[in-house]
């Protein structure tokens, strides 16, 4: 079995990419290794593309595969995903590789028309993510009180900054990254899928639509390297300003980034999905996907817990 290719960081001059950066481009290395599976059921693995909009555009593509696939898009959000299917009474493990030149830019209020659909979409509770509830009270309370006024923009900008200032980063213990809005409540503490579901249910209790989205970061100091874990962000919607960007993991993590990770972020990452309870299968209107970041198995149509290897790596362009 072909083992996987080491690649290694190379620094790069702390002068030649900075947040104001107009466009990067990198390559971006997605790989997984999918080992024993029961051979007399067949084995489908969903994998997540890259977003394609106004910030970030696909150049190129490139893939290999054990067994052969073809793309597609979920309905909800417009995800997409390329789908590999092994057949029933065939064995050896499913290997699949794809590389992607992307174009990055760094992402601003997008003034974009919000539909109807898209407003009660954003507004509505997800599994983890409740809306209204009374878990909320005590902290909406904190946040009815510290904003400026009642108007939404204010309401959006109390809510970024008690996320921030009472929320810590810190993945100790059981319970963390799993985007629960009801365990961060309690346990005043996370990663950025925990800080983000947290924002977005009180963004939506406050009738301001808000998203989720994940991907992984794309470091601006490094020239190219390994990836060990995805990142996450979210954005809000407000009439005046459109879809308004903000990182409250990132901002915890680092206070003094605070005011540059509120309606702007720099192309420091790549967007593969958006939003969660994700459904790309028929059997996952029984059990759909938390989030969409890592690839997705059912064995015999049926979803399937497996830890694949998986391995992301990058190399910048510029």
């Amino acid at each position: 079995m072909r083992s996987f290719l080491l690649i290694l960081f190379i620094c790069m001059p702390q002068s030649a990419i900075t947040e104001n950066e107009p466009i990067r481009r990198f390559e971006f290395n997605y790989r997984f290794l999918a080992g024993e599976f029961p051979s007399h059921k067949a084995v489908d693995i969903y994998i997540p593309m890259p977003v394609v909009n106004g910030s970030q555009r696909i150049m190129s593509t490139q893939f290999r595969s054990s067994f052969a696939g073809k793309e597609g898009v979920e309905s909800t959000h417009g995800n997409r995903y390329f789908h590999i299917r092994r057949p029933a009474n065939l064995n050896g493990p499913i290997d699949a590789e794809f590389t992607w030149v992307v174009e990055r830019k760094m992402l601003t209020d997008d003034p974009q028309a919000l539909s109807e659909k898209d407003r009660q979409r954003y507004l509505a509770p997800n599994n983890l993510v409740p809306v209204g509830h009374k878990i909320l009270d005590t902290i909406r309370t904190e946040i009815h009180s510290s904003r400026a006024d009642q108007s939404a923009i204010a309401t959006a900008r109390a809510i970024y900054d008690w996320v921030v200032e009472n929320i810590e980063y810190k993945k100790i213990g059981g319970g963390w990254g799993n985007g629960d809005t009801f365990w961060v409540s309690n346990q005043r503490m996370g990663n950025c899928t925990d800080f983000h579901a947290l924002f977005i249910s009180l963004a939506r209790s406050e009738g301001i639509p808000a998203r989720f989205e994940i991907g992984f970061r794309i470091p601006l100091s490094m020239a190219g390297g390994s990836i060990n874990n995805y990142h996450c962000w979210a954005q809000f919607y407000l009439p005046e300003r459109g879809w308004v960007p903000v990182d409250a993991a990132e901002a915890a993590q680092h206070p003094e980034l605070k005011e540059m990770r509120y309606g702007y972020l720099p192309a420091d990452r790549i967007h593969f999905s958006t939003g969660r309870d994700i459904v790309l299968s028929p059997a996952g209107e029984y059990q759909a996907l938390n989030f969409f970041i890592y690839p997705y198995v059912e064995v015999g149509g049926v979803p399937w817990k497996v830890n694949l290897k998986t391995e992301f790596s990058y190399r910048a362009f510029n």
